[in-house]
């Protein structure tokens, strides 16, 4: 399908570059078949019924943005030397990979520097050296690092909050890039439906009698890296790591027999259950611990997922795409227009939309 079937004109001044005062302060864009509604996040709760299931992405952000010094040869002496405090490197560790053959940690990341990293460039982060060890697909290197890179990152590293906030992270970051559910630590980014959720507002919703469930997924640049074919059958979509647990296929299933819906919170939940659909088994899904590379555009036929809270999501991206594919692209355009209309805050710590049920059907 053509990515520019996906744009938009998004007003810069409503791309939210701080989150709001509370996690729960945002407004909310209710889209059912026949209105729109201008609702807040907080009313979430009454949106819910006791037969549904809402299902919760664990993942934890990890403080992968790490700046480092390059090395170079010093002459023709083995050791090397710092270059000048201008020649600095910013790497984004999206996950490791293994150990090498001497026991250093093999990662996958992003880089940016000056002039390009190549293979055998050699960097420094404080005491530890690392290497880039070579270059894979879509700009990922390899890194080769001679010590524990979680430890380090947990000392310096940054959250890597989106690049368009044109920031660094602060102490309001540290409170607010992460939901109030975060446990399995390995994300490159926040899945940001998620953060809209608090303590108080879950303890709500079960009080209402909804059972509330968790799956992992680990976002990564699958998600969040621009589309920039004109074709989205043309984008890779790189894999992400996720697991569905049993119980949260138990979960489904049972809600299933009470006639109640499976409510995803975000498009990686969305992504997760659709990736562990049961093929055997219309609107279930198998525990299974694995990688994904879905890529979920206008056309897909849901399987596992029945209502979605989500964010207002970049132009022309894969999560636009899986939104329209959800309530169908007409439908998604017309709530975007209202919503800048109506003056919405945009992207990460941005306002929400709340689609209670797939309108696919009818408005392909």
């Amino acid at each position: 399908m053509r990515t520019d079937l996906f744009d938009y004109d998004l007003p810069e001044e409503l791309i939210a570059d701080s989150p709001p005062e509370s996690r729960d302060g945002g407004r909310m864009c209710v889209v059912r078949e026949a209105e729109l509604v201008h609702a807040l996040v907080r009313d979430f709760p009454e949106e819910l019924g006791p037969s549904d299931l809402l299902v919760l992405n664990e993942t934890k952000v990890r403080p992968a943005r790490l700046f480092c010094e390059r090395e170079r040869p010093s002459g023709g002496e083995s050791t090397t030397k710092v270059e000048s405090p201008g020649a600095k490197v910013e790497l984004l560790f999206l996950e490791r990979t293994g150990t090498t053959p001497a026991g250093t940690e093999l990662w996958t990341a992003l880089g940016r520097a000056n002039r390009p990293l190549r293979r055998g460039d050699r960097l420094r982060a404080g005491e530890m050296r690392l290497a880039i060890a070579g270059r894979g697909d879509a700009g990922l290197l390899e890194v080769d690092a001679d010590g524990d890179v979680e430890a380090l990152l947990r000392q310096v590293g940054q959250l890597p909050i989106p690049p368009y906030m044109r920031r660094a992270a602060d102490a309001r970051d540290t409170a607010r890039y992460q939901t109030v559910f975060a446990k399995h630590l390995g994300s490159a980014a926040a899945p940001t439906a998620g953060l809209h959720l608090t303590t108080d507002m879950l303890e709500r919703i079960r009080e209402r009698g909804v059972q509330v469930e968790h799956l992992t997924l680990h976002v990564g640049i699958g998600t969040f890296r621009p589309v920039v074919t004109d074709d989205l059958d043309d984008h890779a979509m790189h894999a992400e790591a996720f697991e569905v647990p049993p119980a949260l296929a138990t979960a489904i299933r049972r809600t299933r027999e009470r006639g109640g819906r499976v409510v995803a919170v975000g498009t990686t939940v969305v992504r997760a259950l659709e990736a562990a659909a049961d093929p055997d088994a219309p609107g279930l899904v198998r525990p299974i611990e694995g990688r994904t590379e879905l890529l979920i555009q206008p056309g897909y036929a849901f399987r596992a997922v029945d209502a979605l809270l989500t964010n207002f999501h970049m132009p022309k991206s894969t999560l636009l795409a899986l939104v329209s594919a959800f309530v169908g692209r007409e439908r998604l355009f017309q709530a975007y227009r209202a919503a800048v209309e109506a003056r919405y805050r945009f992207l990460s710590y941005g306002d929400a939309m709340w689609i209670p049920r797939r309108l696919t059907d009818q408005n392909a």
